[in-house]
């Protein structure tokens, strides 16, 4: 018999009926306390002591990813509809490496 059983029925005997509330409570706490220990100790000794499980992946496997294409003939929106498009007159502008450098095209001082 624990100490807080011995205390609990001590207290009832004499009777202390608040002391003997306190001492029950007390020995309630100790019984839960001392069964979670026990499954604690069960369940890491089962996680870390087990040799029979096979290491687990972290995460799925990588999808296979072919190359893309360096230039998509067709263009297709978010909806999966072929996009076309027409000329409508515009110039189109060039890259900036392509432009011949020229006198007005640098900042003045």
């Amino acid at each position: 018999m624990s100490e807080h059983v011995k205390k609990f029925i001590e207290d009832v005997q004499n009777g202390k009926n608040a002391d003997a509330g306190e001492a029950f409570k007390d020995a309630l706490r100790a019984k839960v306390a001392d069964g979670l220990d026990k499954q604690r100790v069960d369940i890491a000794s089962r996680i870390f002591n087990d040799a029979s499980t096979e290491a687990q992946d972290f995460s799925d496997p990588k999808p296979a990813v072919t190359d893309p294409s360096p230039e998509t003939e067709t263009i297709i929106d978010t909806k999966g509809n072929e996009v076309a498009f027409e000329p409508n007159g515009n110039e189109q502008p060039t890259p900036e490496s392509e432009v011949p450098a020229s006198d007005e095209s640098q900042p003045t001082t």
